[in-house]
C-alpha cells in the first residue's frame, strides 16, 4: 500500500497577466502549500477503483469521473500498462474552493501510481501529464514554494520563505472558477515575481501587501460571504494577513507562531460553526 499527502495549495499573490486567444489567462502568482490536505492511498487491484473517504467525501459522491480516475488512467495509457489499481481517497479539503484540492489528489495519484506500477517519467514529462487533468496539476506535482506563471505550466523555483502559519477558512459555499474569470473586468496587472529571499515573515507580509489577488473583487461579487470570512480573519488576534486564495472562496490568514492560529482558528470556528476552518504551517 502507497499513500501520498496532497496539500493545499495557496496563491499568496495571484496576478492576472493577459488573456490569451485560446480564451485561457495567463497568470502570476506566488503558490505555497499548507499542512492541511487530503491523502490519497493506492494497492493493486483487479481494474480501476475509487473508494471515498473522509468529512468531504459526500461532495464527490455523484461525480461522474473523479479527476483522481482520470489522472490514473491517463498514466496507465502513456506508459502502456494495465490500469489496475485499488485507489482510496481521504478527502479533507472542500471543493470548488481555490485551494487546488482536486488538482492536488490528481498529483498525488499520479505520484503514488508512478511508485506502485514501478514506472520512471522524467520530471518534465510527468508535469506535461499533470497540465493536461489541468493547469494546477504541475504546481502540485512540485509541492514546494514557485512562482508559477503561464497557464500553470511554467514554474520557477521561489526564494527561501520565513516560517509561518496559516488559517484557512472557506464559508461552505462551493465556487467554480470560470465564472469568476467571467466576471473579472479592468485592467491586467504586471508580473511581481520577487528574486531575493524575505529577510522574515514581516518582511515578506510587506512585499505581499505590494501585490494582490485580481480574482477577489469578481469571486466576492458572486459570493459576498469571501468579504466576511477576510474581515473575521483580520480581527483576529495576530493576523498580519488576510487574502483569498485562487479563484476562491477560501481566505487565508498568515500567523506568526502555532498557538496564535490554533487560536485564531478555534475563535472562528465558534463564531461560525457553518464554516471550514484549518490551521496549518506553511510548507513548501
Amino acid at each position: 500500500m502507497i499513500s501520498e499527502f496532497a496539500p493545499a495549495k495557496l496563491n499568496l499573490y495571484l496576478h492576472v497577466v493577459a488573456k490569451r486567444d485560446d480564451g485561457f489567462h495567463d497568470l502570476d502568482s506566488l503558490v505555497v502549500f499548507a499542512g492541511v490536505g487530503d491523502r490519497v492511498t493506492v494497492k493493486e487491484g483487479d481494474g480501476l477503483s475509487l473508494a471515498l473517504a473522509g468529512p468531504m467525501a459526500r461532495n464527490l459522491q455523484n461525480e461522474p469521473d473523479n479527476l483522481v480516475l482520470r489522472a490514473a488512467r491517463l498514466l496507465a495509457e502513456t506508459f502502456g500498462v494495465p490500469a489496475h489499481a485499488a485507489i482510496t481517497l481521504e478527502k479533507v479539503l472542500p471543493i470548488a474552493s481555490g485551494i487546488g484540492g482536486g488538482s492536488a489528489d490528481a498529483a498525488a495519484t499520479l505520484k503514488a501510481l508512478v511508485r506502485l506500477w514501478h514506472l520512471k517519467p522524467g520530471e518534465s514529462q510527468l508535469a506535461g501529464l499533470g497540465l493536461k487533468l489541468g493547469a494546477d496539476v504541475p504546481v502540485c506535482l512540485k509541492g514546494k514554494a514557485v512562482f508559477m506563471q503561464g497557464v500553470g505550466d511554467r514554474l520557477t523555483q521561489a526564494p527561501i520563505l520565513p516560517e509561518a502559519w496559516l488559517v484557512l477558512v472557506n464559508p461552505a459555499i462551493p465556487l467554480a472558477t470560470p465564472p469568476v474569470f467571467k466576471a473579472r473586468s479592468g485592467p491586467f496587472s504586471a508580473p511581481a515575481p520577487f528574486d531575493a529571499p524575505p529577510s522574515d515573515l514581516r518582511d515578506l507580509v510587506r512585499l505581499l501587501r505590494d501585490r494582490r489577488n485580481d480574482l477577489a473583487p469578481p469571486a466576492i461579487s458572486l459570493v459576498p460571504a469571501i468579504a466576511d470570512v477576510k474581515k473575521a480573519l483580520e480581527a483576529e488576534k495576530g493576523c498580519l494577513l488576510a487574502r483569498m486564495s485562487g479563484s476562491g472562496a477560501t481566505c487565508f490568514g498568515i500567523f506568526a507562531g502555532e498557538e496564535e492560529a490554533r487560536n485564531a482558528a478555534r475563535s472562528l470556528a465558534a463564531n461560525q460553526p457553518g464554516w471550514w476552518v484549518a490551521p496549518a504551517p506553511l510548507i513548501g
